[in-house]
């Protein structure tokens, strides 16, 4: 949630920032925040000056019964009664001012980083980097939803036999495989520097609001209403509301957690090609960083997480690209935003597996997560961060299209001491 402080002292980049992320009246809806602003501190100042003058008339009541002035007395108590009217009065106001203005905060998006592309949808983002080489596959090479039938690998009939389109099983090999994968993921982020967390995969109302999917993403969370409790569409979540409602030292920063865990999204919409096999799933597995640091060197963070999240990429040998993404592709919480994509060698396209994403102090605001800082014990929102290192289900894809063979999938070096095995091929399951 952006800040009064920035909204009333930097309006115009405020609303530049919107603009920039395609945020429909920008300047009518930030304007709309500043006179219910205005209204709100009109309302308390008018509060405290009542409550200065009825102080002071109160103490005029006990002097006045003293000298015997009853008449005197009682005029001056209805005066005070006639200000404590007012008082409810204003009280109501200033209370609507201020929830009209924090429903109003809640549907804004963050604002774009200055140097974030221009551009509208996935067309304008920029290509940062590219690494690896693609395969030459033979001209009967097959995509990976028919490898996972060949091989008897995933079945995603039974999927929808128990649950329903988007929640595959996976089988005997390709299990193990997952369970590679994450294990990985995880020691290459402990190496980095990450203490892992198991966190829960429900989350309340307040951990929604604080990482900004609620209620931007409401219509994607599946809502377990009885409880009143949402299953979590990123560890993003869960571990990054941790740190909601606390004042950390500056010593303490930056912090950097790691958590793999199943992730839940009803991608309510989408159809065609996008969700063929693995490549959108209402279930999925993913190991996510998050970072929380000072404004100073938040962006070194980012760098540090871009670079982390290459190297798994490299490790992997997938061809891939990283991608800056444009203002109106960007999410509703960050304020900068890189996507790593790895190519799909028998779909012919590049297939997302990792956004990483400095939220700035949007989250921070919205999670009540602060910091102190070290020179002068001043206490400021803290920034926050993350990026997913990795998603499992594409990158599966790709290394079953990238590395088949007529015998089975090769598994990729880095991965054989994981797996114990070093074909995917459907035997020994």
């Amino acid at each position: 949630m952006l800040t009064l402080k920035l909204i009333s002292e930097e309006t115009e980049r405020v609303i530049a920032g919107l603009e920039r992320k395609y945020f429909s009246n920008a300047k009518e809806t930030i304007g709309r925040v500043l006179e219910l602003d205005k209204q709100r501190k009109a309302c308390q100042q008018q509060l405290d000056a009542n409550k200065q003058q009825q102080n002071q008339l109160s103490k005029q009541i006990g002097g006045l019964m003293k000298e015997g002035k009853k008449a005197e007395a009682e005029e001056t108590k209805n005066k005070v009664a006639d200000l404590k009217k007012a008082d409810k009065s204003l009280q109501d106001a200033m209370e609507s001012a201020q929830a009209e203005m924090t429903e109003i905060l809640l549907t804004i998006p963050n604002i774009a980083h200055p140097d974030t592309p221009e551009g509208k949808d996935a067309s304008h983002n920029l290509v940062v980097r590219e690494g690896g080489e693609r395969p030459a596959l033979p001209t009967d090479a097959l995509c990976h939803w028919d490898l996972c039938k060949k091989f008897n690998l995933v079945d995603f009939d039974l999927g929808v036999k128990i649950t329903g389109a988007g929640f595959p099983i996976y089988l005997g090999k390709m299990a193990r495989f997952q369970r590679a994968l994450e294990a990985f993921f995880l020691d290459e982020a402990r190496k980095s520097g990450y203490l892992e967390v198991q966190p829960p995969l429900l989350v309340n109302q307040a951990s929604g609001l604080g990482t900004g999917q609620l209620p931007d993403k409401e219509g994607q969370m599946y809502h377990a209403q009885l409880d009143d409790l949402y299953l979590i569409p990123t560890a993003e979540v869960p571990v990054t509301n941790i740190f909601r409602d606390e004042i950390l030292d500056e010593k303490q920063l930056p912090i950097k957690r790691c958590a793999y865990s199943s992730c839940f999204r009803r991608e309510a919409g989408s159809y065609g090609k996008d969700v063929r096999g693995l490549n959108r799933l209402h279930q999925f597995d993913k190991v996510e960083l998050v970072r929380i640091d000072t404004p100073a060197n938040s962006y070194n963070s980012l760098n540090e997480m871009l670079d982390h999240v290459e190297g798994l990429l490299k490790k992997l040998e997938l061809p891939y690209r990283i991608l800056r993404l444009c203002g109106g592709d960007m999410s509703f919480t960050a304020a900068t935003c890189y996507d790593f994509e790895v190519w799909s060698a028998t779909q012919e396209r590049w297939l997302e597996v990792s956004s990483v994403s400095n939220f700035e102090s949007y989250q921070a605001n919205r999670l009540h997560c602060r910091y102190r800082r070290a020179e002068d014990k001043k206490i400021e929102l803290c920034h926050t961060l993350n990026g997913s290192a990795l998603a499992l289900p594409r990158i599966v894809a790709a290394i079953m299209e990238n590395y088949q063979t007529p015998e089975g999938i090769k598994v990729p070096k880095v991965l054989v001491p994981y797996c114990g095995f070093d074909m995917l091929d459907g035997e020994n399951n």
